[in-house]
């Protein structure tokens, strides 16, 4: 084996496996292109020896082969393996390590930063007339936020929504209430056929359904559940143990 390049002996095991190209990339999960280039021995599109590794273990157990002595023939025959590194060359070091000198305060510096800040007081005390000092104004600031002229019209409030407005917008609300004198199943759909409740309701147990358009209502047992929609009560829809089904709309404003 280690006369032969790690390409060919895993194209080899392949081949003596009965697997063709396409079937152990099923097998591996690596592409078909790259299975091809490691059996012609070019791993530059693994991505580096510690993906080319991983590779050669994932081929050589599909095929029948030893994955870790495969990984060894390949660091022996591609160098893979890293240099070892001498202690003393990590700690011997290459230059000298320079302290650099603390130097003496430069006094002149100092001097003329000093020489410099009398000759701007002096000039501003020129500008400013003889013992005085200009000023800025100063404007006192509210701290209540800004305040609205006198005169100034006052910004619109929202409208309000009518009681007649909102009776028409509400105007289509269907509202059905039912109370179990024993338990049955009841199926609940709005007018668009969207659930509103599918289940037994308990007897003793009442539940109410809103929605727009319309109610469509399934009973098993109306003589089991007594109604009420739109705050009319109806009663129960039928007989004990008969299945109804009734589609409940709007109420009808009355006209005038």
């Amino acid at each position: 084996m280690n006369e032969q390049t790690i390409g060919v002996v895993l194209a080899e095991a392949r081949r003596a496996a009965g697997l063709t190209v396409g079937q152990l990339s099923a097998i591996t999960k690596i592409r078909e292109a790259l299975l091809y280039a490691i059996e012609r021995d070019d791993f530059s599109l693994c991505g580096g020896d510690f993906y080319t590794r991983g590779h050669v273990k994932a081929i050589a157990k599909a095929v029948g082969l030893d994955p870790e002595a495969m990984v060894h023939l390949y660091d022996e025959q591609h160098g893979g393996l890293p240099q070892p590194v001498r202690a003393a060359t990590v700690f011997q070091s290459s230059k000298g390590v320079k302290l650099r000198e603390r130097g003496r305060p430069n006094w002149t510096m100092a001097l003329g930063v000093a020489l410099a800040i009398v000759v701007v007081f002096g000039v501003v005390r020129v500008m400013g007339g003889a013992g005085q000092v200009p000023t800025a104004e100063i404007t006192p600031v509210s701290s209540t936020g800004p305040t609205v002229p006198p005169n100034a019209p006052a910004s619109p409030a929202e409208p309000r929504r009518t009681a007649a407005q909102s009776t028409q917008k509400d105007s289509d609300l269907v509202v059905v209430k039912a109370k179990a004198k024993r338990s049955s199943y009841i199926n609940v759909r709005d007018s668009k056929g969207k659930k509103l409740f599918a289940g037994t309701l308990r007897a003793g147990k009442s539940d109410t359904w809103t929605a727009r358009a319309g109610v469509n209502l399934l009973l098993r047992d109306a003589g089991a559940v007594s109604l009420q929609v739109n705050g009319k009560n109806l009663g129960t829809l039928g007989a004990s143990g008969e299945q109804v089904r009734r589609t409940f709309g709007p109420e009808t404003p009355p006209q005038r």
